[in-house]
């Protein structure tokens, strides 16, 4: 049966030493040694970590990816898993699997509905086959998120060969959905792998959402139309390239206009579309730079 792909700080104390009149000064108060924030890295990066694998040590060597147009990074273990990259999506499949028709894999995805939508729409669809569990889970760089997990065939107190965890990530823009497929013989070691990935995902935001903040820049009212819903209203990566990145935006006007942007300066140039209207896209006089656009 050809399976199918799922398509979601802490504060420091602060100490105060009192000294009353005519007695001695407490002692200052020691203060532990902050540490050192992690270097950024770079996409494509390479390193040794090591987890915890049925109570030993195990070394593994990390890549680190960047996909803007999903909203994360994240480190994945190269030796085992190999990627399958596309735009919005990412998938990490074992090296040992057929990889036509896998059983232990992870993908990485996102919605641009909130976190709770998202894990109410997963539960309906996974509760028709399926006894669910969830749970809150902490992850060690995006924070909490919601974990559900599907691997009891419904009503029947019985294990399914092939067990599914969704992780659905909280997003300014709505949330990261990352979903682990393990096959149950190997399920606790691949498990384990996938939540210490998991544990280096940090989210960042999606270049549609800096488009976003261009158009409500350019027009003050546009947020406020998006906000009453009356009028359909979109911005979704239409392609991407190794040099370039299409945002197309759906105007509440029913125009299509894309954004042509540069990955690496992030200069962009717009076309416009009227469906009815216009033969073909057309270069407008707009033009901007990305980067002058993050939130």
């Amino acid at each position: 049966m050809k399976k199918t792909l799922l398509s979601i700080a802490l504060i420091p104390a602060l100490l105060f030493a009192l000294s009353g009149c005519g007695k001695t000064p407490a002692a200052e108060p020691q203060t532990a040694p902050t540490a050192e924030a992690e270097p950024a890295r770079r996409d494509g990066e390479r390193y040794e970590s090591t987890i915890m694998l049925e109570g030993m040590e195990e070394t593994v060597r990390y890549e680190h990816i960047v996909n803007e147009t999903a909203g994360f990074e994240m480190d994945y273990d190269y030796e085992r898993f190999a990627r399958r990259s596309e735009p919005g999506r990412e998938s990490f499949v074992s090296v040992w699997d057929d990889p036509e028709n896998p059983e232990n894999y992870l993908e990485v995805t996102y919605s641009t509905q909130d976190a709770e939508t998202v894990a109410e729409a997963v539960t309906e669809s996974l509760s028709e086959e399926y006894d669910l569990t969830r749970v809150t889970r902490e992850l060690d760089k995006a924070g909490s998120c919601i974990r559900i997990e599907a691997s009891v065939i419904r009503n029947t107190n019985r294990m399914t060969e092939q067990l599914r965890a969704v992780y659905i990530i909280p997003a300014p823009d709505g949330c990261r959905i990352a979903t682990a497929h393990c096959f149950i013989v190997e399920s606790e070691g691949f498990f384990r792998r996938f939540d210490s990935m998991l544990d280096t995902m940090t989210v960042i935001e999606r270049r549609a959402s800096r488009v976003r903040n261009y158009c409500y820049a350019s027009n003050p009212e546009l947020e406020g139309i998006v906000t009453a819903g009356e009028y359909q209203v979109y911005w979704t990566v239409s392609s991407e390239e190794a040099g370039e990145i299409v945002v197309l935006f759906r105007s509440y006007t029913g125009a299509e206009i894309r954004y042509y942007i540069d990955r690496i300066t992030g200069d962009a140039y717009a076309t416009e579309f009227v469906p009815g209207i216009t033969p073909a896209e057309e270069r407008t006089q707009e033009s901007f730079n990305l980067w002058d656009y993050m939130d």
